[in-house]
């Protein structure tokens, strides 16, 4: 017999009318053969209470040399006598006459286990914005009490005003820490915070108290340092000899690319693994009888066109087999085959098409390349739309009733669907690609659309299908063209299609497919043109990813708006950087005076004027109100686009703010954040998601300078729902038209709420990931740190809920659903 086995926690819990000794871990024999546990007190068998544990973790991790059960994992209590500890405890695991202790402990070691306390928790994170700390967690009590206590208290231990939200904590039971009966013991707790203050994190059941000190400020470098080991360190530990000789194996079946995913996707893993995801929310077969027997008005048929070339029978047989296990009926299979005589694609291809008149397919005399066979099969077509198909793939068994499920609402011209990748033997799901909805700048940044692509046959036919001189990016070039005969696109957020990763597939090793990549700028370029924009295309360095660089014709005048109270270091700075390192210069600055009480301020402000004929300082007398300051000094702006920038600010690259007017100059685009980044060089705006703390959220936070982020983003040009006024470019005549800053919102929530009107003046808001600035945050005016502000800063927020429900109640758009939003970004519930 050979085992394989792990402790994960070993306690004596001592409790008024109980004792028992708890294990947790997880165990398996190599071979898969049963066995049993058996717990031994001084000396003599005794029984205990077994439960058995899912450990998808064990089952990934041993799971490719192994055959683990899912519920690996185990829960073993042992009472004893109340009163009485133990002279001796073994936990022994047996199968017939074999027997194998795991765990031997003696007096000394049991009552070093000993835990007396009523209360078990754990806290699973803490996120901190400046004004703002949001914690979640769980807690249980054996003392009787259904539900614990949690509050927040100061340091006169006064309880605060919190938002508690307590949840089910599923997972926390699957994992044997806590009974069924216990299962709402999770908590979300959001509460207003001064960066200068402590506060106390307070657990209680009545019988013991327990206290968690949070300090904002140690909080907040712990969590940015956190983050940026986060991915050092789960790839330190994953380089083994084990691991680097499976990594080996897994490159020679899946190529470089495949090995690439691979890596990044397992060391970036947070939250579910997907994996164990998947398995949860994929269509079960209750779903798929339903949808079989649902009738729809309107049943569209979907062509789904496919090239054959000298297919693997099992990939070729899988691909077919995924269309005809549809759980909606009203399809066809079109497929061209240019193998040139290959006798076992083409008996396959009749044999199916003999089964199931639905199947339809051509023999090419000759390979006419991926475009001309793909062209062919499109011939075949007589479906309302079309889908896209690679012949080694696989369609999950709800993909087309999905896509017809959403043409009930509307006959959208374009559909497209999330995605993952699978190993080639279909074993193993992996890399997913969770999708925003439409955006353009990251289509123009990399064909992230892909699997699985849907139009209207009437729109394919008429840009002409394909076109041989973009074979490799074939597909990125008909979406372009697809796309800009387009109203209306609808993103199904469902994993629905699985890239199949091998060797020979486009997925599987890309630095062979170098040409691909050039036709994908090409398709670009070309695409740019047509729409009748000035822009070069570069590519970045990372695999089918490009930067897009926009002309900025004529030149305009930028108003680089910057209010100021004292900190004349920090904006000399500022004004320096953009002086002696833009390349871009026509600007001017108008910095708005507010409040400050140094003297030397107002004699910088006259050493600015003096020194620079394009500086203009204009004097805010009222109180603090940052949406009212800033409306004030546009006043005074001469250029058409204005740029919002904090004065604890730092221009890093030289093309920054050319790159943000590129953009900015588009009729499409309302406003254009850059990237900025903390003094240590990682991530501090990248982007921002609206639904995080029930208000809005920055994502990327943490990451260094040149890590990719989730599927690249941080890298890359894209869109999001809002970015941060820290650096902020829009047009003057569209922020005249929206109203400028609401100034109802003094403190908070004014420039995520300016790019929700921009939104809603239907304009698009872009991340530009070459635009990078130092932003050393908020020293141009201290924290808005006093009860009082304080207080209308969670007013503020208040305020937002209340004008903007419908984002928050749907979700944001450029935010993929699947993703958890009470937790770290881009992570899976």
């Amino acid at each position: 017999m050979d085992f394989k086995y792990y402790i994960d926690q070993k306690k004596f819990r001592i409790k008024p009318a109980e004792r028992y000794i708890r294990v947790n871990g997880w165990c398996f024999e190599k071979n898969g053969e049963p066995f049993t546990y058996e717990s031994v007190v001084n000396g003599k068998v005794v029984e205990s209470r077994i439960k058995k544990i899912v450990r998808p973790d064990v089952q990934n991790k041993f799971g490719g040399k192994y055959s683990p059960a899912a519920d690996t994992g185990f829960h073993i209590k042992t009472y004893v006598d109340c009163g009485v500890t133990p002279e001796s405890y073994r936990l022994y695991i047996r199968r017939g006459s074999y027997r194998k202790c795991i765990v031997s402990m003696d007096r000394k070691e049991i009552i070093a286990l000993k835990d007396e306390s009523t209360i078990s928790y754990n806290i699973d994170w803490i996120h901190v914005e400046p004004l703002k700390i949001i914690l979640s967690g769980w807690a249980v009590s054996t003392s009787g009490t259904d539900k614990v206590h949690v509050s927040i208290r100061d340091d006169m231990d006064k309880a605060l005003k919190v938002k508690m939200q307590r949840t089910k904590r599923k997972d926390v039971e699957d994992a044997g820490l806590i009974e069924a009966h216990n299962v709402e013991c999770g908590f979300i707790v959001e509460f207003i915070c001064d960066p200068g203050k402590c506060y106390t994190l307070v657990i209680e059941d009545g019988v013991k108290r327990k206290k968690i000190r949070l300090d904002p400020v140690k909080l907040k470098k712990y969590e940015r340092a956190q983050r940026s080991k986060q991915f050092a360190v789960r790839f330190v530990k994953a380089l083994n000899k084990k691991n680097i000789e499976k990594g080996m194996k897994y490159l020679r079946k899946n190529g470089l690319y495949g090995l690439k995913d691979h890596i990044l996707s397992c060391v970036n893993a947070q939250g579910k693994p997907y994996q164990q995801w998947f398995e949860e929310n994929k269509a079960t077969e209750a779903d798929l009888k339903k949808q079989r027997e649902t009738i729809f008005a309107w049943q569209p048929k979907v062509s789904i066109i496919v090239p054959t070339y000298k297919t693997p029978e099992i990939f070729l047989r899988e691909m077919i087999d995924s269309v005809r296990n549809q759980s909606y009926q009203n399809w066809e299979l079109c497929i061209a085959d240019g193998s040139g005589g290959d006798e076992t694609v083409e008996r396959i291809l009749e044999e199916y098409a003999v089964k199931d008149s639905r199947i339809k397919y051509c023999l090419l005399k000759e390979n006419l390349g991926i475009s001309g066979n793909t062209n062919a099969a499109l011939d075949l077509v007589s479906g309302d739309y079309v889908g896209l198909f690679d012949h080694d793939d696989v369609l999950t068994p709800d993909a087309l009733f999905e896509v017809a499920s959403a043409l009930q609402e509307y006959r959208y011209d374009i559909l497209y669907t999330d995605e993952d990748k699978m190993t080639g033997d279909g074993s193993e799901y992996n890399d997913p690609n969770f999708k925003p909805d439409f955006s353009m700048d990251l289509f123009r940044s990399h064909n992230y659309i892909t699997h699985f692509f849907v139009v209207k046959t009437e729109i394919i036919k008429k840009i002409g299908g394909f076109r041989s001189e973009f074979d490799g990016s074939q597909d990125y070039d008909l979406m372009f063209r697809c796309i800009e005969e387009s109203e209306k696109i609808r993103h199904i957020p469902k994993i629905l299609y699985h890239w199949r990763i091998h060797m020979n597939s486009v997925a599987g090793d890309p630095a062979s497919k170098m040409y691909a990549y050039e036709a994908g700028k090409h398709a670009i370029e070309e695409h740019l043109k047509r729409v009748g924009i000035e822009a070069s295309v570069e590519h970045v360095g990372l695999w089918g990813m490009y930067h897009v660089k926009y002309a900025t014709p004529g030149d305009p005048k930028i108003s680089i708006i910057i209010p100021n109270k004292d900190h004349i270091e920090d904006l000399d700075l500022c004004i320096k950087s953009i002086h002696k390192r833009s390349i871009y210069k026509n600007y001017e600055f108008i910095i708005i005076e507010n409040n400050s009480s140094e003297k030397k301020t107002f004699e910088y402000y006259k050493y600015l004027e003096e020194q620079y004929s394009n500086v203009k300082v204009v004097y805010w007398k009222e109180g603090f109100n940052y949406s009212a300051i800033n409306n004030f000094g546009v006043q005074y702006a001469t250029g058409e686009y204005l740029l919002f920038l904090n004065n604890d600010t730092e221009m890093i690259t030289e093309s920054a703010l050319s790159e943000m007017l590129g953009i900015c100059m588009r009729k499409d685009v309302g406003a254009v954040g850059a990237k900025l980044l903390y003094a240590d060089d990682t991530v501090q705006h990248a982007g921002i998601v609206i639904g995080f703390g029930n208000y809005a959220g920055h994502v990327h936070v943490g990451l260094k300078r040149d890590d990719y982020g989730y599927m690249v983003r941080a890298r890359i040009n894209c869109n999001y729902s809002a970015v941060t006024a820290a650096c902020l470019m829009t047009k003057k005549a569209l922020f005249e038209e929206v109203g400028g800053f609401d100034e109802q919102f003094a403190v908070a929530c004014n420039d995520v709420d300016l790019c929700l009107k921009l939104r809603k003046a239907d304009k698009l808001i872009v991340y530009n990931a070459f635009s990078e600035w130092h932003h050393y945050e908020s020293k141009s005016r201290g924290y808005e740190d006093t009860p009082e502000k304080l207080k209308r800063f969670e007013r503020e927020v208040e305020k937002f809920q209340k004008k903007w429900p419908e984002i928050l109640e749907k979700g944001d758009p450029f935010y993929n659903p699947n993703f958890a939003i009470n937790q770290a970004p881009y992570t899976l519930p």
